[in-house]
């Protein structure tokens, strides 16, 4: 007799079935993979004086976005479109300038767990809140040109970023590495990308505590797992497949 699915995606019977397997692993940029050193806030700060603004009164607004596209904040610290791309185009361009000069490193033993996750046979997809340019310059900066199998930032999804779902699945539509989105994981420091994470489907949801946001943060918004950085993730994700 066929072993068929009950209600939870498994065989009947409790045996292992494919969908016990995480096929494709959607990670965060900045905070997760990437250690920046607060480069968010400085080149922020930056971008708002230019625009003839103080920043300390923004600041609250964007700790409490972090994860989110930068032009979607800028659009509601200015609530004006014109300002807004003004506002983002200066973000971008002092980022760029704080990654030129070298100020952001791998969270360490960051490239070993992606390593290992490609080895045990999962695609991974690195994603950000940033534009194209300022991702581009983070990779080229850190050697990860060749790393992953895909990169995406909100543009590449329609525009919308996180906490929005779009860029999750545009990554599962993209590599058509997973047969569903339980096969998926997402994983990120902010209650943005556990939301973003949440919203997709995904059956795990990791927040990890070496970025913006804590424990209490990354649970209220979602997080199925919370880790102490992303070099425990193969092993999480072992573990999740084991249940």
């Amino acid at each position: 007799m066929p072993n068929k699915p009950n209600g939870t995606g498994k065989p009947a019977d409790g045996t292992k079935g494919a969908i016990d397997a995480i096929k494709l692993v959607v990670l965060d940029m900045a905070g997760t993979t990437v250690a920046d050193g607060g480069l968010v806030e400085r080149a922020f700060a930056v971008a708002v004086r230019r625009m003839g603004a103080e920043p300390e009164s923004m600041l609250a607004h964007v700790r409490a976005t972090m994860g989110e596209s930068k032009i979607s904040v800028f659009r509601h610290l200015f609530g004006d479109e014109t300002k807004a791309q003004q506002a983002n185009t200066a973000f971008e361009a002092a980022y760029g300038e704080l990654v030129a000069a070298g100020h952001i490193a791998p969270v360490p033993g960051a490239r070993d767990a992606i390593e290992e996750l490609r080895a045990q046979g999962r695609t991974v997809v690195l994603t950000t809140g940033f534009a194209r340019v300022t991702q581009d310059a983070i990779l080229d900066a850190l050697g990860w040109r060749d790393l992953v199998e895909l990169t995406l930032c909100p543009a590449d999804a329609g525009g919308r970023g996180r906490p929005y779902p779009d860029m999750v699945l545009a990554a599962f539509l993209r590599t058509r590495a997973a047969d569903g989105v339980r096969e998926i994981a997402v994983v990120g420091d902010t209650s943005y990308d556990m939301l973003s994470g949440v919203r997709s489907g995904a059956r795990v949801v990791a927040g990890v505590l070496t970025g913006a946001h804590d424990r209490d943060a990354l649970e209220a918004n979602g997080a199925t797992h919370v880790l102490t950085s992303v070099a425990g993730l193969p092993a999480a994700l072992a573990a999740a497949e084991a249940e």
